[in-house]
This record gives structure tokens, C-alpha cells and sequence, in this order.
């Protein structure tokens, strides 16, 4: 005699954990948008403040040097 397979019911808990993950992602999301905000902001005030687009290259140019770097690191541990 077979079983039949029950179909599962959606839980409560299950569901709740999709809402937490979804949550969590959304505040860690904003948390490092907001970090990163006040990183360039504050590049922007002290890193050559007068000459806006002279800044923003050189925000630029450190960003591309960063993830360059980060590509080579992540590549030799691969």
C-alpha cells in the first residue's frame, strides 16, 4: 500500500524567517549605503575641496585601484 505524500501547509515559522531575511537584508542594505554615503562625503570635503571634479576623479580612480585590488586578492585565494 502506498502513502500518499502529504502536501505541506505553510507555516508560520517558515514564513517569519523569510520576513526576518528580507528585513535583515533591507537594514544591512541601508546600513552600508549609508556608510559608503559618508566615506565619499568626507572625501569630498577633505580631499580636494575646492576643485569638485578633481574630487570626484579621484574618488573615482581610489574606488577603481580598490576593487582592482580586491579582484587580485580574491583571485590568488581561489
Amino acid at each position: 500500500m502506498k502513502k500518499r505524500k502529504r502536501k505541506e501547509k505553510p507555516s508560520l515559522k517558515r514564513d517569519l524567517k523569510k520576513t526576518e531575511k528580507i528585513l535583515y537584508a533591507l537594514i544591512i542594505g541601508f546600513a552600508v549605503i549609508s556608510f559608503w554615503r559618508g566615506i565619499w562625503g568626507l572625501w569630498d570635503i577633505y580631499v580636494f575641496p575646492k576643485n569638485i571634479a578633481l574630487s570626484l576623479w579621484a574618488s573615482t580612480l581610489v574606488g577603481l585601484i580598490i576593487l582592482i585590488g580586491t579582484h587580485k586578492v580574491i583571485r590568488e585565494l581561489m
